[in-house]
Formats: structure tokens, C-alpha cells, sequence
């Protein structure tokens, strides 16, 4: 079949006509067997790891649904933001009263080195 651009539409003919010996069998992505097992045990949960009966696809749903709620509402929102806050204040006050214990040590030891 030729068109108005004279070359030919047929893919077949663009290709070489060396490579006779080429089995299109070889091609992994086709004429794969299909595993007649596999269809009728699906709900085998040894069957793979595909699938929606998987543990790991439940507990990641589960995660995506906590999440998605944590950041739409607004409620649980605001309780988060004075957890976080109270949870600042705590670090910061933790951090100074590290600071004391330090300065009442080394001041305890420059009094001993005297």
C-alpha cells in the first residue's frame, strides 16, 4: 500500500530481510504460558505478593486513612500543634536545666581545686 509520500505503510517491509533465522518466540513479553493454578488459587495467600489480600497493603491503607484525617481536620489539627508546643517547651526547659547541672558541676569542681 503506498501513499502520497511514497514509502510503504507495511511495516514488514521496512524491515531486513537477513534476520529470516529470528524466532519472535524469543521475546519474553509475548506468547508467555498463562498459569492456570494461580487463577484458581487467588485466594492462596501464598500466592505472591500482588494482590489486595496482602497484610502490608491493608496496614499501608490503614496509615494513608490516619494521615489523611491528621491533615483535614481542623480539631486534630490544633491538638497536634499544642502537643507540639508543649512538647518544645518541655525540650527547652529539660535543655536548661541541663545547663544548670553543668554549671553547678564545674563550679563544684573549680571549688574542690582550690
Amino acid at each position: 500500500m503506498k501513499n502520497n509520500y511514497n514509502y510503504d505503510m507495511n511495516i514488514e517491509n521496512s524491515r531486513k530481510n537477513n534476520n529470516q533465522n529470528v524466532n519472535i518466540n524469543h521475546n519474553p513479553y509475548i506468547n508467555q504460558p498463562m498459569n492456570i493454578n494461580s487463577m484458581n488459587n487467588q485466594s492462596n495467600p501464598q500466592q505472591g505478593q500482588s494482590g489486595f489480600n496482602n497484610g502490608d497493603f491493608v496496614k499501608g491503607a490503614l496509615i494513608g486513612a490516619a494521615v489523611t484525617f491528621l491533615l483535614t481536620n481542623k480539631g486534630t489539627q490544633e491538638s497536634l500543634m499544642k502537643a507540639a508546643s508543649k512538647g518544645t517547651e518541655l525540650f527547652q526547659a529539660g535543655m536548661e536545666e541541663l545547663k544548670e547541672r553543668y554549671e553547678d558541676a564545674r563550679a563544684a569542681m573549680e571549688a574542690n581545686q582550690e
